[in-house]
Order: C-alpha cells, then sequence, then structure tokens
C-alpha cells in the first residue's frame, strides 16, 4: 500500500513539474509574439519587407469596380461577387473562383454521368438534369454560400470594431492629434479588418488622394452605413466647422444604440428565423440523405417522361418560397 502511494506521489509530481514548465513556457512565448507580432494584416506585410504599393494592390485586389461594357444585371453581379470576396479575405480574383467553379461543375457532371451509366440507368433527360443540378449546387452554390459566410462574419466584425475606433479617433482628436495623425493611431492599435482598412486610406492620403475620397472608398467596399454617417460628418465638419470630437463621440453613441435596438430585434424574432431556416434546409438535407443512402430512389423516377417537366417546377416553386421566406425574416433596423 505504501509503495502505491509513493508511486502516485512520484506521478503526481511529475505531472505537476510538466504542467508547470509548459505553462511557463507557453506564456513566454505568447508574450514574446504578442510584443513582436503585427496587429493586423497590413503591418504584418510592412513588417515582412512589402511596399507600400504592394500592400495596397493586395489589400485591394478585389475592391469592386465599375464594369461599364457589361449589361447592367450582369455588373451589378459581377460588382456583389468582388465585394463578397474582398469582405471575405480571399486572396483570388473573381475570374478565377469563376473559372474554378466551371471546372469543379464540368468535372463533377462527367463523374455522376459515367457513375450513372455503369450502375445501369440510361442517359434520359430527366437524369441530365438531376446531375447537372446536383453538381451546379456542389460547384458552384455550396461554394458561393461558404464565401458569403466568410465575408457576413467579417462584415459583422468590423460592425463591432467600428465603434471602438471612432472612440480611439475621438480620444487623439482630444488629446491634440491631427485628423491624419489619428487615423494612422488606428492603423496601429486596431485589428483586421478595420486595422488594415484604415491603414489603406492612410496610405491613399500619403499618395495625394483626399481624406474623405479615401473613407468614402473604404465604406463602398464594404456598403456600411455606419462608415458612409463617418464620413458625412468629416464632410460636413471639414466645410462648416464645428467640433468633430463631440460629433464623433455623438456617432458612436447612435451607432452603439442602433447596434444593440438590431440584436434586441433579432432575438425577439429568433424563433421565426429558425422556423424560416428549418423550411429552406430541410428540403435539401433529405434530398442529400435520401440521394447518398440509395441513388436509386431518384435515379428510377428520372427515367419517368414527367420528371422532365415536374422537377424543373418544383425548382421554380422552391426558389420562390426560399426568396419569400428570406423576406421575411430579413429585419432592418
Amino acid at each position: 500500500m505504501q509503495d502505491a502511494f509513493l508511486r502516485m506521489a512520484a506521478l503526481a509530481a511529475i505531472f505537476a513539474s510538466v504542467f508547470v514548465v509548459a505553462q511557463l513556457a507557453l506564456g513566454s512565448a505568447w508574450r514574446r509574439r504578442m510584443q513582436t507580432g503585427a496587429v493586423n494584416l497590413r503591418l504584418r506585410m510592412i513588417r515582412e519587407g512589402g511596399t507600400r504599393e504592394e500592400v495596397i494592390a493586395r489589400l485591394r485586389k478585389n475592391t469592386p469596380r465599375d464594369f461599364d461594357d457589361l449589361p447592367e444585371f450582369l455588373a451589378t453581379r459581377l460588382q456583389s461577387l468582388q465585394r463578397t470576396m474582398l469582405a471575405s479575405a480571399i486572396p483570388l480574383a473573381p475570374v478565377q473562383i469563376l473559372l474554378g467553379m466551371v471546372a469543379l461543375f464540368v468535372v463533377l457532371c462527367v463523374i455522376l454521368l459515367l457513375a450513372s451509366r455503369a450502375g445501369g440507368f440510361p442517359l434520359t433527360m430527366g437524369i441530365f438534369q438531376l446531375v447537372v443540378v446536383i453538381a451546379f449546387c456542389a460547384a458552384v452554390a455550396l461554394p458561393l454560400m461558404i464565401i458569403s459566410m466568410m465575408a457576413q462574419r467579417r462584415r459583422k466584425r468590423i460592425e463591432m470594431q467600428f465603434p471602438i475606433a471612432l472612440d480611439v479617433f475621438v480620444r487623439a482628436l482630444r488629446s491634440g492629434h491631427p485628423i491624419a495623425s489619428a487615423i494612422e493611431l488606428l492603423t496601429h492599435e486596431m485589428e483586421d479588418p478595420i486595422g488594415s482598412e484604415f491603414g489603406l486610406v492612410a496610405d491613399e492620403v500619403s499618395y495625394g488622394a483626399e481624406l474623405t475620397q479615401a473613407l468614402d472608398s473604404m465604406a463602398e467596399r464594404w456598403d456600411l452605413e455606419d462608415m458612409r454617417m463617418f464620413v458625412v460628418s468629416l464632410s460636413v465638419q471639414s466645410e462648416t466647422g464645428g467640433n468633430l470630437a463631440e460629433i464623433l463621440q455623438n456617432l458612436s453613441e447612435v451607432i452603439r444604440a442602433r447596434a444593440s435596438l438590431y440584436m434586441k430585434v433579432r432575438a425577439l424574432s429568433s424563433e421565426g428565423r429558425m422556423t424560416g431556416w428549418m423550411l429552406s434546409v430541410l428540403p435539401v438535407l433529405t434530398f442529400v440523405g435520401l440521394f447518398t443512402v440509395n441513388p436509386s430512389f431518384y435515379l428510377d423516377v428520372a427515367r419517368d417522361p414527367i420528371f422532365v417537366i415536374g422537377f424543373p417546377v418544383l425548382l421554380i416553386i422552391y426558389a420562390i418560397g426560399f426568396i419569400m421566406i428570406r423576406r421575411m425574416v430579413d429585419l432592418k433596423v
């Protein structure tokens, strides 16, 4: 009994020693990283030796631009895609993403058609429609949904950071810093994504752009009303004068109050939004589950001539229901 107790005490002492040494090493490494690491991506790229031109070119790679040579409908969609990719921080151009989706779509179509043929199903028009829809959802709709979710997450983060950035900006103004110096302070104090965005503004101003124009470009890139109100406040103050620090302090309070109201509305409408999501996702999950377990359940039906008409009608009805549900749960505050 005494030997077992001594053995357990020795093991506990070894565990405690290893734990303490690991905590000390991890704490030291973390403190060193906090001291030497860059706050945001722009500062990290500058510290790694990148020039200001390279940094600006990389951070503004997917800046939405005008597609005057294209139809309005297509130009609007491409601008929306560029804005989404900019917000998601994906280091790829929209053309690369679209080419990758097209290539994946073609590959999936060929694989599914060969698999259905190998399973003994004739390549009827209904099966071809089913294969095209599945390949389109997997190669186009799913990647776009993931990119949109990433962009929405970063957009929400920048909305949360913006009032804090205004507070830092106001304190800098009250301590005697000029506007350009206050923006430069934000580039060193704020994390991504807003730290790099204000860094772009500082670089553009350094290269000769007007401050309000650079800030307005930032607001257009992110399509946020809070930033537009900030730009309007600076423009009005520069033309009429006034206490800019007090104006921005009031703007920060208004933004926080609006965000608080928005969260209350989302909390009160959470049941309806969850119901809408379930009604939208459940048919897709049911189809994927049944097709994965028993593909012949749909492939046999796809050989029926009426499937050629019924399947597109079903997709149109689902799309109408999805759009209506999205509009019902899309609350504006």
